[in-house]
């Protein structure tokens, strides 16, 4: 590791620490030619697996894509921001668990629409509809009834 003060190659390491979650460790280092000290972070770097796409381009995989595809389902819907957090880093985790080098971007269009009917069935709704190709009301009313499946069941038996 150079010092960042002198550019001198030769380092020490004083002190090593694990951070709180466990996800990375703080080195205090000292440099043998100017004597000053530096912080350094080690952290695991996951490499997510390249995107295809349905034409066959590939893509790197963009976690901010994900939270614009959430946003734009759950605009204006009361779903607070930690549980889209939440539900990225599960698709994130599920993404890596799968060990791949390239994953479908539908294979990930498909977790997004799990997770949104977890959290919201407007906004599952919402991104089937582009996410499906919606031609017409009927491809609507069939999502509406798929949500309202096991509803619709529990106020049959009441009655």
């Amino acid at each position: 590791m150079k010092c960042p003060f002198c550019n001198a190659e030769d380092t020490s390491v004083v002190d090593s620490r694990i951070s709180e979650e466990g996800s990375r460790v703080r080195r205090r280092r000292r440099c043998l030619t100017c004597d000053k000290r530096f912080t350094t972070y080690e952290t695991v770097e996951l490499r997510l697996p390249q995107v295809v796409k349905q034409d066959g381009n590939r893509s790197e995989f963009n976690r901010n894509k994900l939270l614009t595809g959430f946003m734009r389902a759950l605009h204006k819907r009361p779903v607070p921001t930690e549980y889209v957090d939440a539900a990225i880093d599960r698709i994130v985790q599920k993404i890596l668990s799968l060990g791949e080098r390239e994953i479908p971007s539908r294979k990930i269009g498909e977790m997004v629409m799990r997770e949104l009917y977890k959290l919201d069935k407007v906004a599952y709704i919402r991104f089937s509809s582009v996410y499906k190709s919606f031609q017409d009301a009927d491809d609507f009313q069939d999502a509406i009834m798929e949500v309202q499946g096991p509803q619709r069941k529990k106020l049959e038996k009441k009655s």
